[in-house]
């Protein structure tokens, strides 16, 4: 049985997700990230992240238009490979450039 449970923590100016971004943890993440301030220095690092499905890739799209709607830059480190396919496959890879 995989864990569904997922973190998000804002640290030295970033946000770091650990655990899985799937259909199972999204709704948590989000809640998650809409307490916190955008990353001051614009990065969510994805180093952590253990399991995606599209799920996770909906939620970059929404921290996407969060911080275009604020006018801040946010880009994503330590993407994982599933992620950067499922990117892909949707057509969204500049998202993660």
């Amino acid at each position: 049985m995989i864990d569904t449970t997922a973190s998000l923590q804002a640290v030295d100016g970033r946000w770091e997700v650990s655990g899985p971004m799937t259909i199972d943890s999204a709704a948590q993440l989000l809640t998650a990230s809409q307490v916190l301030a955008p990353p001051e220095a614009g990065v969510v690092d994805l180093a952590r992240v253990e399991h995606v499905d599209s799920a996770g890739v909906s939620l970059l799209l929404a921290w996407t238009r969060r911080a275009a709607a604020e006018g801040r830059p946010l880009r994503f480190a330590g993407v994982p490979a599933n992620m950067t396919s499922l990117a892909q496959l949707y057509g969204v890879e500049d998202l993660l450039r």
